[in-house]
């Protein structure tokens, strides 16, 4: 089984001259106004490294959303002696207090590369009275600070992929109404990794490594109800076609595509556990999508990715037609590959 020791291991090699922090400072989190700087909120020992504070514990998910190839460094913080309840097929019901922290960042790890780390923005998102709220943060040049980001920025940089290429790219932040367009059901702010059949898959923490699941049981976070299926990693080319297809239309644009989603009346629903073939686009002519659909008859045409509207629009960098809308400026060539591949052999 895959384990996730990447992560840990940047913890470990830039935890160098670390500054002292006070920990978590919950009325920091349930303050009607977001402070101007991500130290504030006291989720991070050494600011630079992401070294986490105490209760804040770092996560991962077994099937990643695309953002430029931008690496992610998840972590989360749910209040002492708090639960987070299970829902079937949805994110965790977390409790008041709880916040969701992701810093997106180009470690630039490959063995050929001779560029630094490059952490890039921190969005948070922060349940209280019952609500969720969203708030990012830019990193400063110095990477040991970042900043509120009300309007949002364009980055442009350089990064090494994973074949040892050097790519540049305009990495964009989005505003803070661009966040909302994709944390949205039913009009409500909500998060979208944290799904439990997401969690499922060993993580290396610093003393043990375990089933993410099974640390959050641990810790006493949540009871030990296990999801029946679980999503895996899109990227691995030994697990089944149709999970790996499945998962990557389930975190890239499931959150939109489900019933309640801002894409909803599409009905276009891509969700990893849909099964009504007309829905999941088989043969499903699409609705109001102008040119868009490139004149393509059909969301998805089994055997044909070519005819495929939905290839066409993942394969487009034009703002008028390109899926998602927004969240990437460039082409994912590797899920254009697992996509048309899976759409050749429905």
């Amino acid at each position: 089984m895959k384990i996730y020791k990447n992560i840990f291991l940047f913890y470990f090699i830039l935890s160098l001259n670390i500054q002292s922090y006070e920990g978590v400072r919950n009325e920091i989190i349930f303050s009607k106004k977001p402070p101007l700087k991500l130290s504030e909120y006291g989720f991070f020992k050494n600011m630079n490294s992401q070294l986490p504070s105490k209760g804040v514990l770092p996560y991962t998910l077994e099937s990643q959303l695309f953002s430029d190839y931008a690496d992610k460094l998840r972590f989360i913080y749910i209040p002492e002696n708090k639960f987070a309840k299970n829902v079937p097929d949805r994110v965790f019901d977390f409790p008041d207090g709880t916040a969701l922290i992701k810093t997106f960042a180009y470690l630039n790890q490959h063995s050929s590369s001779n560029l630094p780390s490059q952490l890039l923005e921190t969005r948070l998102l922060i349940k209280k009275n019952g609500e969720w709220s969203n708030v990012s943060y830019i990193w400063n040049k110095d990477q040991d600070e970042a900043f509120l980001s009300i309007a949002g920025k364009t980055i442009p940089t350089k990064f090494i992929n994973n074949n040892g290429e050097l790519k540049d790219v305009r990495y964009r932040v989005p505003n803070i109404n661009q966040c909302k367009e994709c944390h949205q059901i039913n009009k409500t702010i909500t998060p979208i990794g944290p799904k439990a059949r997401n969690l499922n898959v060993d993580y290396a923490y610093g003393d043990e490594t375990m089933n993410q699941l099974g640390k959050w049981h641990k810790l006493g976070w949540i009871d030990s109800e296990y999801p029946i299926k679980s999503m895996v990693d899109w990227a691995d080319q030994n697990a089944n076609l149709d999970d790996r297809a499945r998962s990557y239309l389930d975190i890239n644009c499931g959150h939109c595509h489900i019933e309640g989603g801002s894409a909803d009346t599409s009905g276009l629903y891509l969700d990893f556990n849909e099964s009504r073939k007309i829905n999941l686009g088989f043969y499903k002519k699409p609705i109001a999508t102008g040119r868009a659909s490139n004149n393509l008859k059909y969301s998805i045409v089994p055997g044909n990715p070519e005819e495929s509207i939905l290839l066409y629009r993942m394969q487009s960098l034009d703002p008028g037609i390109m899926m998602p809308e927004s969240g990437r400026a460039l082409e994912h060539s590797e899920a254009i590959q697992l996509v048309s591949k899976w759409i050749k052999n429905l």
